[in-house]
């Protein structure tokens, strides 16, 4: 199966065919080999339009999402990402493709784990994952220049809003079960604007500041 093949279709059809135009992300999806975050009975699908379960009921979302959202970071390779929701490490890579630094925090301990393994066999060496509640950030660390949230929260955390830097930007999904709004979030002068961009669905943010443990 040629791999190098399937990704530029997928570039070439789902996103540059749509309206993902920053160069620098459609380069990066040219690269990053998604099939490397997948289970292995799914490697046929790798390149398909749309999310597929990795385990634990989680998904690695659709590459347009992952893409659209990474977009809307407008990253220009100097920042420090907070990635709330590490998953696979698929969004971590193409994070680490295009900023400085990339910290990324995930509630599922054999995710977590797996998600290190994965991006240590792919050669990224600017990530630290952490396991914990998303919702709480990693205060250790704050300030973020970016922040992104993989998963789908009834509003956005305080706590992801303070670890947040002035003129920074967070893109996190906020809403019900079965639909959310993919919101952008700037703060200035510590002012927080949200702008709604477009419907979506996504697994629940589970935490402290997030849905509960037996959210279903």
């Amino acid at each position: 199966m040629d791999f190098e093949e399937l990704r530029n279709s997928m570039v070439d059809k789902q996103l540059s065919g749509r309206d993902i135009t920053d160069t620098r992300v459609l380069k990066v999806f040219r690269k990053v080999p998604r099939h490397e975050f997948i289970p292995l009975e799914l490697i046929n699908s790798a390149y398909e339009d749309c999310p597929l379960p990795i385990g634990s009921g989680q998904t690695i979302s659709q590459p347009y999402m992952v893409a659209l959202m990474t977009q809307l970071l407008q990253l220009k390779g100097d920042e420090r990402v907070l990635e709330v929701g590490t998953g696979s490490g698929y969004q971590t890579a193409v994070l680490a493709e295009l900023a400085g630094e990339v910290f990324s925090i995930e509630r599922i301990e054999r995710l977590a784990e797996q998600a290190r393994r994965n991006l240590s066999e792919c050669g990224y060496r600017n990530v630290k994952i952490f396991s914990g509640d998303g919702t709480q950030g990693l205060e250790t660390f704050r300030p973020f220049d970016r922040i992104i949230v993989t998963a789908a929260a009834p509003e956005v955390p305080e706590s992801l809003k303070n670890q947040l830097k002035d003129k920074g930007r967070m893109v996190i999904p906020v809403g019900q079960k079965y639909l959310q709004k993919l919101q952008l979030i700037k703060k200035l002068d510590d002012v927080i604007i949200e702008k709604n961009i477009c419907d979506c669905v996504f697994v629940p943010l589970v935490g402290r500041e997030g849905w509960k443990q037996d959210y279903d």
